[in-house]
């Protein structure tokens, strides 16, 4: 394989701006050949026309692109197994980066209680399924700001020590039938007022169960994505309501048998 006198074959595209430039017009080509426009490779990668038409005579002495006349260009073998490598490269570096060095770094975003520095330590809490931050190492569960926040304001915390303890919600579920069944008319919607009074949240599953939570003069704080979002509710200690059609009741039950979370099935015929 081809090499430049800056050893091209050993060398990484993250170190060297010309063998990234290289590495990006490479691709640009293997898009586009036969027929390769200099400025809408210049246009892509964001350098001078100029700038490709020189790049691209240094490509094709070492042999990486063969050109065909005007305008047609031609990625070799030789310049093929050069971006492979490079990408071979890339690829390894980026898993180094997700697993070794990201993963490493977990960070979660709390809400500030109070006026917080970056590098200060703070106490978890979870307060209406909200992670909250407190100035000070107090609590059963502690961690460290990255970030400064006012009161009130989100801060990034990490390096976690001991348990964030809180109760997981309940879910109740009131089912209906489909519209051709009942719908919505088959629950008294005093009935699901009064259900909705001893829940943190109101969700909706179906058109049916929007029209029961309207007719109890009742604004559901979930209509869509329901199965994720009463789990992900639930999960962080809020109790909630779920008025749902008998053909959807399957999808979140499951969801939330996955995370152990307790449910109330309610009939709406027997209300």
């Amino acid at each position: 394989m081809a090499e430049d006198e800056g050893g091209a074959a050993d060398s990484n595209v993250l170190r060297n701006k010309r063998d990234a430039t290289r590495y990006q017009i490479l691709v640009q080509i293997a898009e586009r050949q036969p027929a390769v426009s200099q400025q809408e490779v210049a246009d892509a990668i964001g350098i001078t026309s100029q700038a490709v038409s020189d790049y691209l005579q240094d490509l094709v002495k070492q042999g990486f692109v063969q050109k065909h006349g005007r305008g047609r260009y031609e990625v070799t073998k030789e310049g093929v197994d050069w971006l492979i490598s490079q990408t071979d490269r890339l690829q390894e570096y980026v898993q180094h980066v997700s697993t070794e060095v990201i993963g490493q770094v977990d960070i979660e975003t709390a809400l500030a209680t109070g006026d917080v520095e970056s590098g200060q330590a703070v106490s978890l809490s979870m307060v209406d399924g909200t992670l909250q931050a407190t100035p000070g190492s107090t609590g059963g569960a502690t961690a460290v700001a990255v970030t400064s926040a006012a009161a009130g304001e989100d801060v990034g915390v990490t390096d976690f020590e001991g348990v964030l303890e809180y109760d997981l919600g309940d879910v109740t579920i009131i089912s209906l039938p489909r519209v051709d069944d009942g719908g919505s008319s088959a629950v008294d919607p005093s009935t699901v007022a009064d259900y909705a009074a001893d829940h943190d949240l109101v969700a909706t599953a179906g058109v049916e169960a929007y029209a029961a939570a309207q007719a109890a003069d009742l604004d559901p704080d979930v209509r869509f994505g329901t199965p994720t979002a009463v789990q992900e509710a639930a999960t962080r200690g809020l109790d909630v309501l779920l008025i749902a059609v008998t053909n959807q009741l399957a999808a979140h039950t499951e969801k939330l048998r996955d995370q152990n979370v307790s449910y109330e099935m309610v009939d709406a015929a027997d209300h």
